[in-house]
């Protein structure tokens, strides 16, 4: 090492010649006194003045015009004289643009259909208010068939060409009336054999096909759209209103039962869409291009045309002969009564309650009075009578379920009584969904009462837990538990009951008094459920419940029972998403880690979780809720012992084809449960858990580094607690930490963690007294520098390794100042190796960090000069110490710098040749007082230049 610096020297002997032998030599420096010197000047602020914080008042004079007259703006002072115009002021001419836009937004705003509606709703819907919208997808996912499906299409002929401009209105209308025929004398097609989803998907495109032909103004084509979207059987009246009529044909088809509330939902959703494209065509008429009619319009602002369109909509509604597509489309255009009559809405609907009790299929008919209060609740939700009527005549008939013609089809279908009953729930939840909005507590004492005149049904009682508030449910749980028990078991199932009733109860708490009894009657049926997926729905929903009112001790035996019920015949596998949603409910009730991982039957819990995604996610539910309400450090055996084994479990997952993103997660949970852990001034099983930690989770590169990061500050903090009383045992442990650290560095991948802890780590054993271990973690660093890359990767971008490097070598040097010199190994060795690193490292072309590395070994090479150092570690002997400023050391530090300097001037030189005026800039600079030293350099670098 020492021949390669030699060879640097005697490569710039010609210049040290030159220099007329003179010996350079850093400047003594008095640290104390040059400190004073750069603190801030004290000055005395007149607060009369300016002042950066002032409120500056800006006096401007500007125009506005309004109509054709012009005012001048008023003026203001202020106490600072501005002469420059606001100048965002010149562009406002008279109002503000973005109150422009606001108001213009408003008036566009107020002219949609959609803010009338909500303008009228206001007061009766708020946003409490659950829309059907919501329940959509859940039925369509719950109420599926593997049966195949049909759909009848009518193929028109080519008879309905639209005319040319110049043609009469009578052949216009002859055309039309012979493109409407084309319905009756069409060829048929039948699309049989269709999945649900192909059945889905093909009323979706025809919905979507409707919305595009009627904006096209092809009011024919989008009346043949919504016909093919079911299946057709009336005959022609060459009119495109009954032909909308039969859109709602399906829903009086109960072939297959089992999706009938999905048919129910796709349909509708085309007559809704038809109902809201003839509202819209009416509104349009009722405008005659002027400004829009007021939210709350009357009929006095309705032209005659629009009437007379209105009131043919509803005459050839009215001449549809079958009963259920007249209901339905009546029902669907419901909103255009206000176009003809102020109290249309209200006459039409207890008539079209009357009509379906006309509707001899309960199924089918309990639907249609769905969608009657559907669309009452969205057109008129203040009309509450009818809402209450459709239920009350609903019980009337809903002893036709157990009919002989419902039960012959049944039997035809093979589809059990409760499945059937099932099939009911929407419609029923969604019509006393309508009731009890805001509806007073009494109105839930009247319909139980009406349920126990039925003989306590339980497809009504599960209905009426399932709308009406959970308050009022909770406040009479023990009622409901009675009237739950007295159901017949062969109908409703009964574990539904109780499923919603722990629904209602997880939202509100009933009475304190009754809470452990409701439990107990609850858990006496749901134990004795013999289905695996039935008793993990009921203990779902209980859970919450069990672990808000209850202790430790009941949510064992909730936990225990869930493990009898699902492992046999691993009927677990089928239930990972109730078992999740049991153990996410436990975590967040025990915030106390303690006490949740004393719950006896939590872990084997767990282990239920078989499957090895859904148990990571468990784990991390877990962890996550640790991070959340751990606040203080543990050392609990048990709770240690039970999130090591969770962590495991999310280190195990860890493979070739897990995304980086994924294992900084996993490790950024796992590193909050190594900084958690504390076992007070037992250093020895606090060091011990680290070890155990490390062979746990190597595979993970961040928790390794945590864990490095850990023992240096349990070393430091022996250091503290030790308050300098170094024994044998002291000194023994904190070897051991560092021991650990060494070890542990070279198995990290990233070079530049590990050049940083190699620094961090030396520096740690450094101020433990531990030099011959600092040495070998600083002559570590010094290797691995050959070894950095010229570019490395950092979020995905290739970066420049160099700035790194330069940063690095910059704190390394900062610590070598203090770091005394090897007894056997010569002056500033380290310096020397690094220096020869250094040299041999491959920079880049046209790099400039090479010389600034070495401009920064000579502010450490002029601080080593100093007699004493600006810092010092304790009770360690720097070199100022140990030398004592001799000649000897000093001459090797000069031998250095020039070297260095050396080099230096030789990349200046070669700077000067391309033109860069380096001299000029440093003879600019030595003339001022603080640069007066770099007057030598400009006189010396024309000299180097010569040669």
């Amino acid at each position: 090492m020492a021949k390669r610096i030699s060879k640097c020297c005697r490569r710039n002997n010609h210049m040290t010649k030159k220099m007329a032998s003179r010996q350079w030599y850093s400047r003594e420096r008095h640290y104390v006194e040059e400190l004073e010197l750069c603190r801030l000047e004290r000055m005395a602020v007149e607060y009369g003045d300016y002042h950066p914080l002032k409120v500056i008042i800006v006096t401007e004079s500007r125009f506005k015009k309004v109509g054709h007259k012009e005012s001048t703006s008023s003026s203001s002072s202020s106490c600072s004289s501005i002469s420059n115009v606001d100048p965002l002021s010149g562009i406002l001419d008279g109002t503000d643009p973005l109150s422009m836009f606001a108001a213009t937004a408003e008036q566009v705003s107020t002219s949609t259909d959609s803010s009338r509606k909500k303008c009228q709703k206001e007061d009766y819907l708020g946003s409490d208010f659950e829309p059907w919208s919501s329940k959509r997808g859940e039925i369509l996912a719950r109420y599926t068939t593997t049966e195949k499906l049909s759909i009848n299409l009518f193929l028109g002929s080519e008879r309905g060409k639209p005319t040319t401009s110049g043609s009469a209105v009578s052949e216009k209308v002859r055309t039309r009336l012979e493109a409407l025929d084309d319905l009756e004398e069409g060829s048929q097609k039948e699309l049989l054999n269709l999945t649900q989803q192909d059945y889905i998907s093909r009323i979706d495109e025809l919905n979507q096909s409707l919305k595009d032909a009627w904006a096209s103004d092809q009011k024919v084509k989008a009346l043949k759209i919504v016909i093919q979207s079911v299946r057709i059987s009336f005959p022609s009246r060459h009119d495109g209103l009954e032909v909308c009529g039969t859109c709602s044909k399906l829903l009086s088809d109960t072939t297959v039962i089992r999706f009938y509330p999905s048919k129910f939902v796709l349909i509708t959703d085309i007559l809704d869409t038809f109902g809201k494209l003839v509202y819209e065509r009416i509104m349009s008429m009722c405008t005659d291009n002027q400004s829009a009619l007021p939210a709350n319009f009357t009929t006095d602002y309705v032209n005659d045309t629009a009437k007379e369109t209105c009131l043919n909509w509803f005459f050839k509604i009215a001449s549809i002969r079958e009963l259920v597509p007249r209901f339905y489309v009546e029902v669907a255009i419901l909103e255009c009564n206000k176009f003809l009559s102020e109290t249309g809405i209200s006459e039409s609907l207890p008539r079209l309650t009357s009509m379906i009790k006309g509707i001899g299929d309960p199924l089918v008919s309990v639907y249609a009075r769905a969608y009657l209060c559907r669309v009452g609740m969205e057109v008129a939700p203040h009309l509450k009578d009818n809402l209450n009527q459709n239920f009350f005549d609903f019980l009337l008939t809903f002893k036709q379920i157990h009919s002989d013609v419902v039960q012959n089809q049944l039997v035809i279908q093979a589809v059990e009584i409760p499945i059937y009953l099932t099939l009911y729930s929407p419609a029923i939840d969604w019509m006393l969904r309508c009731i009890s909005y805001r509806a007073p507590e009494t109105l839930l004492t009247e319909m139980m009462e009406r349920c126990r005149k039925l003989g306590n049904n339980a497809l009504l009682l599960n209905s009426v837990m399932s709308a009406f508030r959970a308050e009022f449910i909770a406040a009479r749980s023990m009622d409901f538990i009675g009237m739950i028990k007295e159901c017949d078991e062969s109908g409703f199932p009964k574990h539904l009951l109780f499923r919603s009733l722990g629904l209602n109860l997880a939202l509100a708490d009933p009475p304190e008094g009754d809470r452990l009894q409701v439990l107990n009657e609850a858990w006496k049926v749901i134990t004795k459920l013999k289905i695996p997926q039935d008793y993990i729905n009921c203990a779902e929903a209980w859970i919450d419940y069990t672990c808000k009112h209850f202790s430790k001790r009941e949510v064992n035996t909730i936990l225990a029972d869930v493990i009898k019920h699902m492992t046999p015949d691993r009927a677990f596998e089928d239930a990972y998403t109730q078992l999740q949603s049991i153990i996410t409910t436990v975590i967040a009730h025990f915030h106390d880690f303690a006490v949740l991982f004393y719950v006896e039957k939590f872990l084997p819990f767990l282990d239920m979780f078989q499957k090895e995604s859904v148990r990571v996610e468990v784990c991390k539910s877990i962890m996550e809720a640790f991070n959340r309400n751990q606040q203080e450090a543990t050392k609990d055996p048990v709770m240690l012992n039970a999130l090591l084994h969770v962590c495991k479990t999310m280190h195990d997952s860890v493979n070739a084809l897990t995304l980086e993103d994924e294992k900084r997660m996993l490790a950024h949970h796992i590193n909050v449960l190594v900084r958690m852990v504390s076992f007070g001034r037992d250093f020895e099983q606090q060091l011990s858990f680290y070890v155990e930690a490390r062979a746990m989770f190597c595979n993970l590169e961040p928790v390794l580094v945590q864990l490095i990061h850990s023992v240096n500050h349990l070393a430091m903090e022996t250091k503290k607690v030790m308050k300098g009383n170094h024994s044998r045992k002291t000194a023994s442990f904190v070897r051991a930490c560092v021991a650990f650290c060494f070890i542990t560095i070279p198995s990290l991948t990233s070079i530049f963690t590990r050049l940083n802890l190699y620094l961090h780590s030396g520096q740690v054993a450094l101020a433990n007294q531990c030099l011959s271990q600092a040495d070998a973690f600083f002559k570590a660093a010094v290797s691995l520098v050959a070894d950095v890359p010229k570019t490395i990767v950092i979020d995905g971008k290739i970066r420049s390794s160099e700035a790194f490097l330069l940063e690095f070598l910059s704190n390394f040097f900062s610590t070598l100042l203090v770091v005394p010199d090897h007894p056997e190994q010569g002056v500033l060795s380290l310096v020397r190796g690094l220096l020869n690193v250094i040299e041999d490292y491959a920079w880049e072309d046209n790099s400039d960090d090479k010389i600034w590395i070495y401009s920064s070994v000579l502010h450490l090479l002029a601080a080593l000069c100093q007699e004493s150092y600006l810092y010092h570690i304790d009770k360690v002997d720097s070199n100022d110490n140990l030398y004592g400023g001799d000649a000897k050391f000093l001459m090797e530090i000069g031998k250095l710098c020039d070297t260095l300097i050396g080099q230096i001037l030789e990349h200046l030189k070669a700077l000067g040749k391309e033109n860069i005026k380096t001299l000029e800039y440093i003879n600019r600079r030595s003339k001022k007082s603080e640069s007066s030293h770099l007057s030598e350099l400009a006189i010396r670098l024309p000299l180097q230049s010569r040669t």
